[in-house]
């Protein structure tokens, strides 16, 4: 039997399967990366919308992923932040809320829409 070129063989089907996990553990890591930007985006959004600050829509999006959409929304004393986007695998959404209460005198807002 000969047994020539099994090592090749054997080495390139190593290397695809390499290849294959790396590029698993890329988009993994890509996808809590922008997890982790959608909650700070959040967070910072409904801190800042509870101050009456009028720029909190557009800080929000400044830290949020490329291409994800920023709402407030207004009840009561309190204001909610929600920041949704697409994550890098197909189906994959990726989405933080957050909750702050109005500080005295902030004035409330209109809900805020994504940006045009």
């Amino acid at each position: 039997m000969n047994d020539r070129g099994a090592v090749t063989v054997e080495a390139a089907v190593a290397v695809v399967g390499l290849v294959v996990v790396l590029g698993f553990v890329l988009l993994g890591g890509s996808a809590a990366i922008n997890q982790i930007r959608c909650v700070d985006a959040a967070r910072e959004a409904a801190r800042l919308a509870a101050r009456g600050d009028p720029d909190a829509h557009a800080a929000a999006a400044e830290l949020a992923p490329s291409g994800a959409t920023v709402r407030l929304s207004y009840a009561g004393d309190t204001v909610d932040a929600h920041v949704e986007s697409t994550g890098p695998l197909p189906g994959l959404t990726l989405v933080a809320d957050a909750r702050a209460v109005l500080e005295p005198g902030a004035r409330q807002r209109e809900t805020d829409a994504a940006p045009p």
